[in-house]
């Protein structure tokens, strides 16, 4: 047996399978829904969700915010922005990371840098486990 997952933000269906196993991070911490999980509802947090696939890979997709719910061995995901690690452009995240930590270094507080910080790291995360 295993989980039907969708992964789907405003744009598109960024992934949709059967799998495993999926780990996410929620704003209670990190959760893992294996199937016949009980029902649950939860706030995800930016940070890079993984998928186990029935085949033995893994897939990584950085999500940045929204929610995750299980019911029935079908687990949706819905995200503000969502991708696929394979899809991240790698130099462009680096670029953004360095434009993000100048911009904090010449302002005192800036949570619009931060949180650009915090979106190019979990961009580089997700493609660091390719």
């Amino acid at each position: 047996m295993s989980l039907r997952i969708e992964l789907v933000s405003p744009e598109k269906i960024v992934f949709e399978g059967d799998a495993e196993l999926i780990i996410a991070r929620t704003s209670d911490g990190e959760i893992g829904f294996q199937p016949d999980h009980v029902p649950f509802v939860g706030n995800l947090v930016s940070s890079v969700v993984r998928i186990a696939l029935s085949d033995g890979s893994v897939q990584r997709i950085a999500v940045h915010s929204g929610f995750v719910e299980v019911s029935d061995n079908h687990v949706a995901l819905l995200c503000d922005v969502a991708e696929l690690a394979e899809d991240i452009d790698v130099e462009r995240a680096k670029t953004s990371l360095a434009n993000a930590k100048n911009s904090l270094a010449t302002e005192t507080s800036s949570s619009e840098a931060e949180a650009a910080i915090h979106r190019a790291e979990v961009r580089l995360e997700a493609v660091a486990g390719l």
